[in-house]
């Protein structure tokens, strides 16, 4: 590696015009050529940019596909989420550990292989699924990896192990991905038929204000679960004092259980993209941002295509949709692995170029955001929404869905149902509803707005999802009635511990702390003590944490105890007020084997 390292970064960060914003986009392709970044790597970027190299170790360290060691000719990561777990994953990773000779966080010896565990990657309704080398394989079980590894060790390419594709774009010759839309349900907003270039001359017709009062009388909120309102969030940036104004769109849904937006921008980004058009002259912006997950990384040549198509359309670029003097373009940034980068203002310090951590507020993206420009960050759904509702008015959006919650909802259905998939559905749809739609109703629970969300049962199911009752940027996890409820909630805090940004010790120290207990009682050794210290420990967690992440990590756990509390009380050990999990019999048996002796916890000293 070393003897190319040299020319291999200087025509990087020279491709990329020492572009500082551009950091992770350098050290994505450095890492592509070399196999990894390591120290070396990493100090010829720092110097070649003239930045620090604090900077760029904290990118490569921060980021989960980034690597001071080699991963591999071949990296494979494979999804370790609940509905993984659900659909054999344990029986796919044995098959790859061996066949490939290497145990999950390893390289093989040869340097052919590496295995790793990732996060969700947005494939809830094809389990087990796996990235290998940014491509996408699907429903994985012990022959599909059987020929992945055979074809591995013969040196094929990863994409001529695609052997079949699925519906819709998928199939496109840019795409060429073997993942299924799975689109259940289509309704009025997102999926309806749309003509593109349409949107934005309606926009451009009115003045930017009545835009945003159209979507004010909508009374639309944002898509990602948030929920603020859209048109007060546009009002508040083009209001906002700057030399420019920004249009960013969130693609980074990296909340367990959620892919409607990977479906939304495969099958309807032309949609999207006039929506943040719409968004740009709105605020007052010439610039739009795609910050877009790197697990969808299979999607970017097919997405650069539509974007280059508008712009030969005129829908964007000089005098975009027509109207003289709107210039508005859109360039995509990819992330690069962090969960904590679906919150908005780390999502900007990530499309900087930094690690994405998120900054303290105010001031508010809308006040100083993207290069310190006020910009609007809002989620893939809600531009779509936007150019719809710029289309059919303001008040047809409205009539939709309930009072606080007006519209539709796109919903990601995975889990124990027999028809997994995306869902559009009125705001206000309880979850009995989403359940017969789904071919769920054996659910024992339903997990509503992924692990930062609200997990219900059976007395909760006449609930209704929407801002009012039940959240959700989108994700509905179905938990069969064989489910251990409780292996469910340990992933949800296993993944909450991993994809901690580690700034503030509420969340880095505290969903640990969470994560031990929830394992003391499991083993069989808790005490109704440590349900009271649970329930302290989620208050505190969740009203100390810097940012969203924090203040939601603990919701597995406090909405478990709060709806399926027998379920804990079954496990803990009555009337005793403490007990520990350490076994100290069995923790000096190795030293009294070498020793020589017999063992004895009750020998006086």
């Amino acid at each position: 590696m070393g003897t190319n390292i040299t020319a291999v970064v200087t025509g990087v960060v020279d491709a990329y015009k020492k572009d500082r914003s551009r950091l992770l986009d350098i050290v994505r392709d450095v890492q592509a050529q070399l196999g990894c970044v390591n120290d070396e790597a990493a100090a010829q970027i720092a110097a070649s940019m003239n930045v620090s190299r604090v900077d760029v170790d904290g990118v490569v360290t921060f980021y989960h596909f980034f690597s001071k060691t080699p991963v591999g000719k071949y990296s494979v990561y494979l999804n370790n989420s609940v509905t993984a777990q659900m659909n054999g994953r344990a029986a796919v990773a044995k098959s790859f550990t061996d066949l490939a000779g290497c145990q999950f966080g390893q390289t093989t010896a040869d340097g052919l292989i590496g295995l790793f565990d990732t996060s969700c990657i947005g494939m809830n309704d094809q389990e087990p699924a796996a990235l290998i080398n940014g491509v996408v394989f699907t429903r994985l079980n012990a022959d599909k990896v059987k020929s992945i590894v055979g074809d591995m060790k013969a040196g094929k390419k990863v994409e001529d192990m695609v052997r079949d594709h699925g519906d819709g774009a998928n199939q496109s010759a840019l795409v060429k991905s073997m993942v299924n839309n799975n689109i259940q349900r289509k309704g009025p907003v997102i999926f309806a038929p749309f003509e593109s270039g349409k949107a934005l001359k309606a926009a451009v017709a009115k003045s930017p204000d009545d835009v945003i009062e159209e979507l004010k009388v909508s009374n639309i909120r944002g898509r990602g679960g948030a929920g603020f309102p859209t048109g007060m969030k546009w009002e508040f940036c083009r209001k906002a004092q700057g030399a420019k104004h920004y249009v960013v769109c969130n693609a980074d849904e990296g909340e367990p259980g959620t892919f409607k937006d990977r479906v939304i921008l495969t099958e309807a980004p032309a949609l999207l993209f006039e929506g943040m058009a719409i968004g740009g002259y709105a605020v007052g912006a010439s610039e739009g941002v795609l910050y877009l997950r790197a697990e969808y990384m299979y999607l970017r040549k097919y997405l650069e295509d539509v974007l280059d198509g508008l712009r030969k359309k005129s829908v964007l670029g000089a005098n975009a949709g027509g109207k003289s003097g709107f210039n508005f373009d859109i360039k995509i940034q990819m992330g690069a692995g962090a969960y904590i980068c679906g919150e908005e203002s780390a999502l900007i310090e990530s499309a900087e170029g930094k690690r994405g951590e998120p900054r303290n507020r105010p001031p508010f993206p809308v006040q100083n955001g993207y290069m310190g420009y006020p910009t609007t960050v809002n989620n893939v759904e809600t531009y779509c929404a936007a150019a719809r509702i710029v289309l059919e008015g303001g008040k047809w959006f409205k009539s939709m869905g309930t009072a606080q919650s007006a519209g539709t909802k796109l919903v990601s259905v995975s889990g124990d149902c027999r028809k997994p998939g995306v869902y559009e559905i009125e705001f206000g749809t309880t979850v009995q509803t989403l359940l017969e739609l789904v071919d769920g109703r054996t659910a024992r629970a339903v997990q509503v707005g992924g692990p930062s969300g609200t997990c219900v049962g059976k007395k909760d199911f006449g609930r209704r999802i929407c801002y009012d009752d039940l959240a959700t940027g989108g994700s509905i996890i179905i938990i069969g009635p064989n489910r251990d409820l409780l292996e469910v909630v340990h992933n949800f805090m296993e993944f909450f511990v991993e994809e901690s940004c580690g700034w503030c010790a509420p969340c880095r120290a505290g969903n640990q702390l969470l994560l031990h207990k929830l394992e003391k009682i499991m083993h069989g050794h808790g005490t109704e003590g440590d349900l009271k210290e649970l329930e302290s420990w989620c208050k505190i967690v969740k009203s100390m944490s810097r940012c969203g992440l924090g203040q939601t990590s603990p919701n597995p756990i406090a909405t478990t105890l709060q709806n399926f509390r027998e379920v804990y009380e079954a496990k803990i050990r009555k009337g005793a007020d403490y007990d520990t999990e350490f076994d100290l019999l069995a923790s000096v048996q190795e030293s009294c084997r070498v020793a020589g002796r017999i063992p004895n916890i009750h020998e006086e000293h």
